[in-house]
């Protein structure tokens, strides 16, 4: 867990000026004229060429799709075009008529690679990609020209990206971020053309009972994420970080905690030189294979000596050397790890990611060389080194980080800098040669520094600024306004959600038989509850990362705090009233038979459901 846009004049003999002005005068018919300015897009378009005229959007309009690839793409186009008011759009075969999109998948267009299309605006509109996933980023560019209006410009774009990954990492990590939340970042990532989304998270273990503390996510939950991430091209990779960082898995099982020499156990530290903790890893990749389909995994692999060294702990050293002989060092035991998992994930047709710091050259072992490395630290070893010892490098930038109560990634300064993912933290590289592309990182290290909808509309200009920066031209307008105003312009995606809905108006309420209290809209889109004592909170019991995580804490009235996120409640409507749901410990409030208000995980104890008068 880591801190971080002529008119020519014509000459004429005196004889001829008489007829000259009876020509200029005499009505003419309209002529179309071509806009040489490619449409507003994000990303923008990479290559445009006008034509005269335009394509008009309008009612009749059929989505034109002969196979099942290309059928599958229009399908989603058309629940896309309905929940952006667009009207219901029937998916047809055959030849086009004036007024259609067609939809079209040739493998022959090798030029557009696997995520190009080719978008051709005149009487009609076709969508060509040599892929499904192409002609797919064809509709993205499609619906973001429609939410400017019904009439698109005549011409032809062919667009390509510069780099295949291009993503976002959000650290569900101890803290539970609401399914919805991350839908419309799954949403909004495709809208933009982003397609990978790294999560790490708890999925709810079924093998491992004892590691189910808060805030997991059950299985269900995740096949339903994974189900929209395929659906909109979004490839959702998981990540358990290992073998530092895993406290959420192993605080319950001091027995595969490394201990120190002082015989002091670290819940934050995998004992690397025991075989049943190998085992109890991969058994939880295993595990989560159940819900994943990506064909990667991020096994973290990050500040496992984070305020210690590796002279603590003599076992690793030891370790090593009984392994690879004298010469070895105690991160070869470190790397020896990193590669039985790379190989247990290969054996599964799984490859593995890992981030940089912890390869400081210190080793004499390597790295398995097709191990993707994703790049955040300025170490030892820098990018242009792992590219050429073969390795695949991400570009996950410290500078692109956006920390829950810490520091922001300033896009503003980045997009005039024209960043692009050559960029790394210590290095600019010349060449793109090695470099899978870049993406932006949230971290919840102070858990309660921002609620999740605060932390949204910090995300998306750097959500934006990514996606231009790994698709196309890193500064495609002049100031970095021009482009604020390019994602002003084409919005949210269609079935965006917008989470600061509040759906009660502000007044004083009776919560069934429980309290009555004023509530008040904040301005993230939650809800405070003030009574005579004060403001409902959650802020008794054991905290991780500042968060009261603990399940069975009381709800408490404090005093109250406009500043305080842990007096903030998503008032969530269900039949017969609505329940209550803390908007940093994601739990909901329910009623214990003595009366007592607690919070807990909503499949651990039925919320409470309150009746509001």
């Amino acid at each position: 867990m880591r801190k971080r846009l002529g008119f020519a004049a014509v000459a004429a003999a005196t004889a001829a000026v008489v007829a000259l002005l009876t020509l200029l005068l005499a009505p003419v018919p309209a002529v179309a004229r071509t806009d040489p300015r490619a449409p507003v897009t994000v990303p923008a378009l990479t290559r445009w060429t006008p034509e005269p005229g335009a394509y008009v959007y309008r009612p009749g309009t059929r989505l034109v799709a002969d196979g099942s690839a290309e059928r599958r793409v229009a399908d989603t186009l058309a629940d896309d075009l309905r929940a952006s008011g667009h009207g219901r759009v029937p998916v047809v075969r055959g030849g086009a008529r004036t007024g259609d999109i067609v939809v079209d998948v040739r493998p022959s267009r090798t030029s557009l690679g696997a995520e190009g299309y080719e978008l051709h605006a005149g009487t009609s509109l076709s969508l060509t990609g040599a892929t499904e996933t192409g002609a797919f980023y064809g509709t993205r560019t499609l619906l973001q020209l429609l939410a400017q209006g019904d009439r698109i410009p005549a011409g032809r774009a062919v667009d390509v990206p510069r780099y295949k990954e291009r993503g976002v990492g959000v650290c569900a990590c101890y803290i539970h971020i609401s399914l919805p939340w991350l839908e419309n970042l799954v949403r909004e990532m495709a809208y933009n053309k982003l397609n990978q989304l790294l999560v790490e998270l708890k999925v709810k273990s079924d093998a491992h009972p004892e590691a189910n503390t808060w805030g997991y996510y059950t299985k269900d939950e995740i096949r339903q994420l994974v189900a929209l991430g395929d659906k909109y091209h979004v490839e959702i990779i998981p990540e358990i970080n290992s073998p530092g960082h895993i406290d959420p898995w192993i605080e319950n099982r001091p027995d595969l905690q490394l201990t120190d020499s002082d015989g002091d156990r670290q819940p934050s530290r995998l004992d690397i030189t025991q075989r049943a903790a190998f085992d109890y890893y991969t058994s939880l990749m295993d595990e989560y294979s159940q819900v994943f389909t990506a064909k990667s995994w991020h096994m973290g692999a990050d500040e496992y000596m984070l305020g210690s060294d590796f002279a603590k702990y003599p076992q690793i050293l030891n370790y090593a050397r009984e392994k690879y002989g004298p010469d070895a060092t105690p991160q070869d035991a470190f790397v020896d790890f990193v590669n039985r998992v790379h190989d247990h994930a290969a054996s599964k047709g799984v490859r593995l990611r890992i981030w940089n710091d912890g390869l400081t050259g210190a080793n004499t072992v390597p790295v398995k060389a097709d191990t993707t490395v994703e790049h955040w630290l300025n170490v030892a070893v820098k990018p242009s080194a792992l590219i050429a010892q073969g390795h695949s490098v991400m570009n996950s930038a410290y500078s692109l980080y956006l920390i829950r109560g810490g520091f922001h990634s300033d896009t503003e300064s980045l997009y005039d800098q024209s960043w692009d993912p050559r960029s790394f933290e210590g290095e600019k590289l010349t060449s793109s040669r090695g470099v899978t592309g870049a993406k932006i990182s949230l971290w919840p290290d102070n858990g309660r520094g921002e609620t999740e909808n605060e932390v949204a509309l910090r995300l998306w200009p750097a959500l934006r600024h990514v996606a231009q920066a790994t698709w196309g031209d890193a500064h495609p307008d002049a100031t970095y306004a021009e482009f604020v105003a390019r994602g002003t312009a084409v919005g949210h995606a269609p079935g965006w959600r917008d989470l600061a809905r509040v759906p009660l108006a502000n007044g004083t309420y009776t919560f069934g038989r429980s309290f009555t209290a004023s509530v008040q809209r904040t301005p993230d889109g939650y809800v405070t509850l003030r009574s005579a004592a004060g403001c409902l909170a959650i802020s008794g019991g054991r905290l991780t990362l500042n968060v009261p995580l603990q399940p069975g804490v009381e709800a408490t009235w404090d005093t109250c705090d406009a500043t305080s996120t842990l007096q903030r409640w998503e008032p969530e409507p269900v039949a017969g009233g609505y329940r209550l749901v803390n908007a940093i410990t994601r739990m909901a409030l329910t009623v214990t038979d003595d009366g007592r208000i607690v919070q807990y995980p909503p499949d651990q104890r039925t919320p409470a459901v309150w009746h509001l008068s």
